[in-house]
C-alpha cells in the first residue's frame, strides 16, 4: 500500500492581460553556457525557467511540485511513484508524459549526474505516474530530482543517435537563440502551465568580471545582476535607481586539496592548513562581513548541519607550525618547509566566474606562507579543477561549493565523500566511517534519527578536513527599480524570472 505524500500543488499566478511591452529584460550572470549537456550546463537553463524538472523548491527552501502534481512512496520504502502534470507541454507543443519524462531521467542515471549516485534499480512510466524502484530505501530521491542535470526534455531534444541537440524545455521561457559560452536569448514559450509570464523577452548575457557587472547595472545595460563582489554591493547601495537584495546561501568556500599527495596526506598536514587560515580577517576585508568566517562546513542557515559544540576552525600559527613539524616538515634555507628534499610548494588552481575567489587566494597565499608553505596562485577556468582531479595532477584548490545542489545536502555529501571522492569533493581520500554514516543518512527521513547522524558527518569532516572550509557566502543580486518581483532564491535553483514585471 502506499504512504501519499499529499503535497500542495505550487501554480505560478497567471499574469493579467494588459498592454504589450516589446522591451527585454537584460540579465547579467558569471554563469558560462560552454554546453547543452543537462549534467554540465542545466543549471543555467533550470535557474532561467527554460527547462524544468519533476521536483522544485518553495521560498523557503522545502520541496514543492514542478513536473509531478504529486508523489509516493511504498510501505518498503522501494518505490517512488511521481503522478506528472496533465496541464504541461513541451515548447515544440508535444505534450509532457509519464513516457518522456521517465526517458529524460533514464538518461540522467545513465550519465554523469547525481542521479547516477542514487541506488535506482528501475524507471519507467506507468499511465500518468513515472514509477522508479530502488535497490534499497533512498528517502532523498525527491530532493534528486531537484537537480538540474534531471530537466525533462522533448524527444525532439534528441537525434537519432540520443545526443541531445537543442534545449526544447517545459518552462515559461524557450531558447530563441543562443550563442555560446556567453548569450541567450529567450522568449516566452506561449504553453506554460504556470500561466503567461511578466516579461516575454528575456536577454541572459554571461560577464566574468564583477565589477563589469556592476557597472552594468549602474549604466542600466543589465536589468538585473546576480553574484556582485561585496566592494561593488557597497556602491550600488547608495545608487537611488537600484536595488540591493543580499542572502546567505548554502555555499561554502573552501580549499579542495589532494589528500593523496605528499603534501595533504597526513591529516596533520590538512590541519595545520586550517591552522594557518584568518577566516576573520579574509571575511571582514575582502567580503565585509566577518560573520561570513567559515569555522565549519556548513553555515548556520542549513539546520541541523551546523553544530554548536563543534570545536570551531580557528587560526593558531603556533599550533599550525607544530603540526607540520610533526609531520617532519622542517624549514630550508628560506623559510620555506623540507622533507626528504622536497619543498611544500604547491600550486592552488582557483577561478574568476566568483570574482571574490582570485583576491581570497591570494590572502591564503601570504597567510600560508607565514608557516612555511609556498602557495603558487594560478587564475584559470573553473574547469580546470575536475580536469585537474581526474588526471590527479591537481595539489590545492579554493572552490566555491553549493551544499544545496540537492536540497538534502546528503546528495552533495553522498557525491563529495564517497569511493574515489568527486570533481569539486575530496581528492584521494577514503574515510569508511563517514561512508557508512552517509548512507545511514541517505536511508531515513526520520529527524530523531539523522540528528546525531548529521552531528556525526560534521564532526568527521572537522577532524579530517578532507577540504578545509574558508567563508561562507552571500548572493548579492542587483535590480533596476524600472523592474519588481525580483526574490533571491537561496538555492539557487529558480530565479523566478516569469514573476518580473516592470514597474513603468
Amino acid at each position: 500500500m502506499l504512504k501519499t505524500l499529499l503535497l500542495t500543488l505550487a501554480l505560478a499566478t497567471p499574469i493579467a492581460a494588459g498592454p504589450a511591452c516589446a522591451e527585454t529584460l537584460k540579465v547579467a550572470g558569471p554563469w558560462e553556457i560552454t554546453g547543452i549537456e543537462p549534467a554540465q550546463t542545466g543549471y543555467v537553463f533550470s535557474r532561467l525557467q527554460v527547462a524544468e524538472t519533476l521536483v522544485t523548491t518553495d521560498k523557503q527552501g522545502a520541496l514543492a511540485p514542478a513536473l509531478a502534481e504529486s508523489w509516493a512512496v511504498s510501505d518498503d520504502g522501494l518505490t517512488w511513484r511521481f503522478a506528472i502534470r496533465s496541464s504541461a507541454s513541451f515548447h515544440d507543443g508535444t505534450p509532457v508524459t509519464a513516457e518522456t519524462a521517465a526517458a529524460s531521467l533514464k538518461r540522467a542515471f545513465a550519465g554523469v549526474g547525481v542521479l547516477s549516485q542514487a541506488p535506482i534499480a528501475a524507471i519507467a512510466a506507468e499511465g500518468d505516474e513515472v514509477r522508479i524502484r530502488l535497490t534499497k530505501p533512498f528517502s532523498a530521491l525527491p530532493a534528486y530530482l531537484v537537480h538540474f542535470s534531471t530537466i525533462i526534455l522533448a524527444p525532439s531534444s534528441f537525434d537519432a543517435a540520443g545526443k541531445i541537440v537543442q534545449i526544447v524545455g517545459s518552462g515559461p521561457y524557450k531558447v530563441k537563440n543562443l550563442t555560446p559560452p556567453a548569450r541567450l536569448e529567450l522568449e516566452g514559450s506561449g504553453n506554460w502551465w504556470g500561466g503567461r509570464p511578466g516579461i516575454e523577452d528575456v536577454n541572459y548575457l554571461a560577464v566574468g568580471q564583477g565589477e563589469t557587472r556592476a557597472l552594468m547595472a549602474e549604466s542600466g545595460e543589465a536589468d538585473l545582476v546576480f553574484s556582485m563582489l561585496p566592494v561593488s554591493v557597497d556602491r550600488l547601495k547608495n545608487n537611488p535607481k537600484l536595488d540591493v537584495r543580499i542572502a546567505t546561501i548554502p555555499r561554502t568556500r573552501i580549499l579542495k586539496v589532494n589528500a593523496a599527495s605528499p603534501f595533504f596526506d597526513q591529516v596533520e598536514e590538512r590541519q595545520a592548513v586550517s591552522a594557518a587560515i584568518d577566516r576573520f580577517g579574509i571575511a571582514k576585508v575582502i567580503l565585509r562581513n566577518s560573520d561570513l568566517a567559515a569555522t565549519q562546513l556548513f553555515p548556520p542557515a542549513m539546520k541541523g548541519w551546523n553544530v554548536a559544540d563543534v570545536q570551531p576552525l580557528a587560526q593558531d600559527l603556533e599550533k599550525a607550525r607544530q603540526l607540520l613539524a610533526a609531520a617532519g616538515w622542517t624549514p630550508g634555507s628560506d623559510g620555506i618547509l623540507e622533507k626528504d628534499g622536497k619543498r611544500f610548494s604547491v600550486t592552488m588552481l582557483t577561478y574568476s566566474s566568483w570574482p571574490e575567489l582570485p583576491p581570497i587566494a591570494t590572502a591564503l597565499q601570504a597567510q600560508l606562507r607565514r608557516v612555511g608553505i609556498e602557495a603558487k596562485v594560478s587564475v584559470g577556468n573553473s574547469s580546470e579543477i575536475p580536469a585537474r582531479h581526474k588526471d590527479g595532477t591537481l595539489e590545492i584548490a579554493l572552490i566555491s561549493r553549493l551544499y544545496s545542489i540537492v536540497p538534502d545536502p546528503v546528495g552533495t555529501l553522498l557525491q563529495d565523500y564517497g569511493p574515489g571522492g568527486s570533481d569539486w569533493g575530496a581528492m584521494g581520500w577514503d574515510n569508511k566511517e563517514m561512508q557508512g554514516v552517509v548512507e545511514k543518512l541517505a536511508a531515513t527521513s526520520d529527524a530523531n534519527v539523522r540528528a546525531p547522524l548529521q552531528a556525526g558527518v560534521v564532526d568527521i569532516l572537522q577532524r579530517e578536513l578532507p577540504s578545509i572550509p574558508v567563508t561562507w557566502s552571500e548572493l548579492a543580486i542587483v535590480s533596476s527599480k524600472r523592474i519588481t518581483g525580483v526574490e533571491v532564491d537561496p538555492l539557487e535553483v529558480n530565479y523566478g524570472l516569469s514573476s518580473i514585471r516592470w514597474t513603468e
